[in-house]
């Protein structure tokens, strides 16, 4: 399995690679300058967002990371900034968070317990390091996590496996965060299993004929 890890440029990345890699070594890690083509060219089997600097709508932050969201065909992770990007590309707004700037702070975090937070602890702990957040959510994408007072933590794709984290799981703030890593990629795998089974059966079927 190859993970495509796209660099935001924040002091996290290294430590958020560090947790992937433990469960996929295949990780490779590109600038958010990457383009399309490129993205299509390594042919990954799941796309991380990374945490960094800056605005989610501003090219000089986030660089190509809102058309890798909307173009992928494969599971996306996006933490911090990344989870903030997702909003964005799909028509959300990410503004100054209501509860203000929050950094090295901890809070406990409600989830729905499917997906990447199954098997959690509910709440559970998250480390937080921002000061924006998403202040309107698009139509295509769920809340499935949220501080107690209503600061949107987590979201998914209704109809795609795209994830968005707004705390850190790499973080030693966060105690469950290298098993949110792990769901993640099992997610991932699951999905790359129905492709190769899908594939057999069309190749089973051509050789039928």
């Amino acid at each position: 399995m190859k993970v495509l890890f796209v660099n935001n440029k924040d002091s996290f990345v290294w430590n958020l690679v560090d947790y992937v890699s433990i469960f996929e070594p295949d990780t490779i890690v590109v600038p958010n300058t990457i383009s399309l083509k490129e993205v299509r060219d390594i042919n990954p089997d799941a796309i991380v967002i990374s945490p960094g600097p800056g605005h989610p709508a501003n090219p000089r932050d986030i660089g190509n990371c809102l058309d890798i969201i909307r173009e992928s065909t494969v599971p996306v992770l996006g933490v911090c900034l990344g989870h903030q990007a997702i909003a964005v590309a799909f028509g959300g707004e990410v503004s100054h968070s209501p509860s203000g700037p929050l950094h090295g702070k901890t809070s406990p975090i409600n989830h729905n317990g499917k997906g990447i937070f199954q098997g959690l602890p509910d709440p559970l702990v998250g480390g937080r390091y921002h000061s924006l957040a998403i202040t309107r959510l698009p139509e295509v994408l769920d809340v499935t996590a949220r501080t107690e007072d209503g600061i949107i933590m987590g979201i998914k794709h209704k109809k795609r496996p795209i994830y968005g984290l707004q705390f850190h799981p790499e973080s030693v703030l966060t105690p469950q965060g290298l098993k949110i890593v792990e769901n993640f990629l099992k997610d991932s795998k699951t999905l790359d299993d129905i492709e190769d089974d899908c594939r057999k059966i069309r190749a089973s079927a051509r050789h039928r004929k």
